[in-house]
């Protein structure tokens, strides 16, 4: 968490080295991933491992199942047709769309709501068995049902996936993360389990923003 401009979402991105493919971006330190340094690792094996939802869900102009079945193409991560399917029917049940889309998988992807769209990109993510998902503000171009639904679908993915997300939602935030860091000014403020930082913060910068005083 932490006001617009503090540098999450460049925090994020750096995570699984998006911010590689932009030119002027200069970055330093460590990141590690099971101890070993992410920048040791080949680019795309890293972003299999780690996956990543926007902002705004931004499906393939293709097919539902096309959609979700191309990172399993680019990677060979089936041996026949009908482990692809398995596979795709698999990453859409745990996104919490199977149910609305099964009937009509040849569907155009870009004719789904935008909640839809995001599950999708939710399960073109998770198809690819990562360990960990970066969720950027993931609902903040969605209504409130659709928020809900993504929500309960972090809720549960976290049983099985890292995840890191960024939001402006201080009620989300406190809703369905177990850890909380406050950013400013590129800076980490404050770091700790989530009920704590929303009800004891130890820095009074962290307490103003959660108060609404700034940000």
């Amino acid at each position: 968490i932490g006001p617009s401009g503090c540098g999450k979402s460049t925090l994020i991105k750096s995570i699984n080295r998006m911010l590689d493919i932009i030119p002027e971006a200069e970055v330093s330190g460590r990141i590690l991933l099971d101890g070993e340094n992410i920048y040791d690792m080949d680019e795309m094996l890293l972003r299999k491992r780690i996956g990543m939802v926007f902002q705004m869900p931004n499906p393939f102009p293709k097919s539902i199942f096309e959609n979700v079945a191309y990172g399993l193409k680019i990677h060979k991560m089936f041996k026949n047709k009908e482990e692809l399917y398995f596979k795709v029917e698999k990453a859409l049940k745990q996104a919490a769309l199977w149910d609305e889309v099964k009937d009509n998988l040849d569907r155009f992807a870009l004719d789904l709501s935008g909640g839809q769209q995001q599950r999708l990109c939710i399960a073109r993510c998770i198809a690819l068995e990562p360990e960990v998902i970066l969720f950027d503000e993931p609902c903040s171009a969605l209504d409130p049902i659709a928020t809900v639904k993504i929500e309960e679908l972090i809720e549960d993915l976290k049983k099985n996936y890292t995840i890191v997300i960024v939001t402006h939602n201080m009620q989300q935030a406190a809703r369905i993360s177990d850890y909380t860091a406050f950013l400013y000014l590129g800076n980490l403020v404050e770091f700790g389990p989530t009920q704590k930082i929303f009800t004891t913060p130890q820095n009074k910068m962290t307490e103003h923003y959660l108060t609404g005083k700034f940000g």
